[in-house]
């Protein structure tokens, strides 16, 4: 493995891997080790005691966190009609139906979130296959299939994150940049622990929350203990 930059190698020293955090001084301690130049995302991770492989244990969602993300979302709605007009209006980056989806199997895909209508389902689905590994299917767990584009737009522009369980049992969602106000990024922080505690599965046993750490796009991965939150 090729060794780590100096300003990786500075920014390790700053944490004490063995500590669990409370979460103020782990979103202080993001920020002191973020050395990039550029403003990095600030990543919050946890490691949860379900087992993903069990249809009764899977965890999917999405909320608008309190202070968004500092990134603008593209949006790609695909809608008829009225529901075409009523997606521009609210501000979607594009709009259409066939020509898009044409255009998504010739490899176009400067949008960050699809949604659309459920009529629109049947020709989107056909999209499966590359919009799926790329975690940007639409999804009415996630609130984007739906006829209220409307909504589902506003909520992705101010700041609307999905998250989703993987095979290793871990979630990781975006929590702001490190440019943010701490106070704004452990809102963020906050508002996410305590909607994955609530989506917690009857099915799973034992200890929920094993783990909880935050991250800059470029630093080291900071443990936060989570028991003063949950």
């Amino acid at each position: 493995m090729a060794k780590k930059g100096k300003k990786h190698q500075e920014a390790l020293k700053l944490v004490d891997r063995t500590k669990a955090y409370e979460v103020s001084e782990a979103i202080a301690l993001v920020k002191e080790a973020a050395k990039a130049n550029f403003d990095e995302t600030v990543e919050a991770a946890f490691r949860l005691g379900v087992d993903p492989k069990k249809a009764d244990q899977q965890i999917r969602g999405a909320m608008v966190l309190p202070n968004g993300t500092g990134k603008t979302q593209r949006v790609l709605v695909f809608a008829k009609g009225e529901k075409a007009k009523e997606a521009e209006a609210a501000g979607a980056d594009y709009v259409g139906d066939a020509d898009y989806i044409n255009k998504i199997n010739q490899g176009w895909f400067d949008f960050d979130v699809v949604v659309a209508t459920p009529d629109m389902m049947a020709e989107v689905g056909k999209l499966g296959r590359v919009l799926g590994p790329k975690g940007l299917m639409p999804n009415p767990k996630t609130g984007t299939v739906t006829f209220d584009v409307e909504k589902a737009i506003q909520d992705v522009k101010a700041g609307k994150v999905e998250y989703r369980v993987d095979k290793s049992s871990n979630i990781h969602v975006p929590i702001g940049k490190v440019s943010f106000d701490n106070e704004k990024l452990i809102e963020n922080f906050v508002a996410i622990t305590e909607t994955l505690v609530k989506a917690k599965p009857q099915a799973a046993k034992g200890t929920y929350m094993k783990n909880a750490s935050v991250s800059s796009t470029m630093g080291p991965g900071i443990r936060v203990d989570v028991s003063s939150i949950v």
